[in-house]
């Protein structure tokens, strides 16, 4: 049996990149459709042979995307989740998939549960939800606790993947 993704010639495109986002999110502005830019794109790809689009990071982040703040909205930065549903829908239409790129082994410091934890400390209902947080030690960013970032980057918190919360 083929599957579709033997056939598949893919463009990844890094949207904040791509269209000018402002480099750090101040999570207080209203949204910016950058994202709907995407379907004046379609033309172009169909001619280099695109059926398969990889976009990302597109959740709310702090800066560069894969320090995510919420996994529930695209980041203001690019739009709004209805933004991206009608762009989803555009490609569908012409017979592109579209890949959205997450990763979620980590998050940003701006995550809420994260947020918890630095306001709440060890009576925040999240600790579990961290690798090797422990309030014993400081972080390099001089919290009341350390933890485990991601290939060493303290900017990106490992996520507990063994609590079943997360």
């Amino acid at each position: 049996m083929n599957h579709w993704i033997n056939d598949a010639f893919f463009y990844h495109l890094y949207p904040l990149g791509a269209f000018g986002a402002p480099g750090n999110n101040d999570f207080a502005s209203l949204p910016i459709s950058r994202l709907n830019a995407l379907p004046g794109l379609l033309d172009h790809l169909e001619q280099l042979g695109v059926n398969a689009i990889y976009l990302g990071p597109l959740f709310e982040s702090t800066s560069h995307g894969y320090d995510t703040a919420s996994f529930y909205h695209v980041d203001r930065r690019l739009g709004t989740n209805d933004d991206l549903t009608g762009v989803v829908s555009a490609f569908h239409k012409r017979g592109i998939r579209v890949i959205l790129d997450g990763v979620f082994h980590h998050v940003g410091r701006d995550f809420w549960a994260f947020r918890n934890v630095l306001e709440h400390g060890e009576a925040s209902p999240y600790i579990g939800w961290f690798d090797g947080l422990n309030f014993q030690g400081r972080s390099p960013y001089g919290d009341p606790f350390s933890y485990n970032g991601w290939a060493g980057n303290y900017n990106l918190v490992k996520l507990n993947l063994a609590n079943n919360e997360v």
